[in-house]
């Protein structure tokens, strides 16, 4: 029932985050059309952080407790937000192409975005190959929580260093009352989208767990 509020709320926002980002909210008068991508591209790179994050948090867990609820909502949270930051280095690479002139640059943002995106694939390839239960989780969790260290530094990357991305200073600056209320939505739309995926991919990894283990038993009889 919980989640399918989720999903109700969550299809809900995303409808009216996509009315306001066609319809409600003015083209910029600077970049002109291509500005749009912006209300998407900040709450997909804002959701990628939170996923990894919870990751994180998630990985912390399971080292210490142990239990395999931890494990499925890290490996679920890693999934979604290594969907999310691929929409966002995408997105990117749109703007980018009518901003700079081309598709990519190697300059601090992009570059740390783009390790961060490999440590989360490296995530997966070390689950892949491990083949025993606790130990594919204790390595993903390892996995897990040194690559976050990377979220802060991509985060960061626009102070530490001089770079052609341009800082987010959307809430110091201000943006057009529209503009600013578009941004919200769309924000708000991803978060809830957000804790629906995981709540769902998280089932999904519990399943999935005792599928696997009631193979092994079936196969552990028969021979």
């Amino acid at each position: 029932m919980k989640r399918k509020v989720l999903f109700f709320i969550s299809a809900g926002l995303l409808l009216l985050s996509f009315y306001m980002v066609l319809v409600f909210v003015p083209t910029e008068k600077d970049m002109g059309i291509v500005q749009r991508i912006f209300y998407y591209h900040v709450p997909l790179a804002w959701v990628a952080f939170l996923a990894f994050f919870v990751v994180f948090f998630a990985s912390i867990g399971y080292l210490v407790k142990r239990k395999p609820r931890w494990d499925h909502v890290a490996c679920a949270s890693a999934e979604i937000g290594l969907v999310f930051i691929s929409l966002m280095l995408l997105t990117g690479m749109i703007w980018a192409k009518s901003a700079w002139g081309v598709w990519w640059i190697w300059e601090p943002r992009l570059t740390t975005s783009l390790v961060l995106w490999f440590v989360y694939v490296a995530y997966f390839i070390v689950r892949a190959y491990v083949v025993e239960e606790e130990r594919k989780a204790r390595f993903g969790a390892v996995v897990g929580i040194i690559g976050f260290l990377n979220v802060p530094l991509v985060f960061l990357s626009v102070t530490l260093w001089r770079t052609q991305h341009p800082p987010l200073t959307i809430f110091t600056d201000g943006l057009a009352g529209s503009m600013m209320a578009t941004l919200l939505v769309c924000l708000f739309a991803f978060n809830f989208f957000y804790i629906y995926l995981l709540a769902e991919v998280t089932l999904m990894k519990a399943d999935e767990r005792a599928v696997r283990q009631l193979k092994e038993k079936s196969i552990r009889r028969n021979s």
